[in-house]
């Protein structure tokens, strides 16, 4: 599985952005697609995740982002797409997506997950 994250750029405070993560196919039909950042200085911290075991998704968000970012996918282009409105500083950063079959990484544990297949990361800049 190879994944290639990419949309960020520069972006005013309260701005919006698509990042999108392309696999090159997913873990296996039931999967687990995970967001990930790391902003300046800091750890790498879960922000979102989407879970599909059927033909719905679940999505997972940690608290700061709920309400702002969104999570979709497009299993015809197997492309997970994370929306990202109202964007504030604390939002920037190096954006990662990871994969993972869903049997290892399920529910809200996705934005715990160990997870196996990474890709490279695509920045986020939050500034007026």
């Amino acid at each position: 599985v190879q994944l290639q994250a990419s949309g960020g750029g520069l972006i005013q405070p309260g701005g919006s952005l698509r990042l999108s993560c392309a696999a090159s196919k997913f873990p296996s039909r039931r999967y687990t697609i995970g967001w990930f950042r790391e902003g300046p200085g800091n750890q790498r911290e879960a922000v979102s995740c989407l879970t599909m075991s059927g033909t719905t998704p679940s999505t997972y968000y940690r608290d700061s982002v709920k309400g702002r970012f969104t999570l979709s996918s497009d299993d015809e282009k197997n492309t997970v797409y994370l929306q990202m409105n109202n964007v504030s500083p604390e939002d920037a950063g190096v954006y990662y997506c990871a994969a993972e079959s869903l049997g290892y990484c399920s529910g809200y544990a996705c934005l715990m997950c160990p997870y196996t297949h990474w890709g490279q990361g695509t920045l986020v800049t939050v500034s007026s």
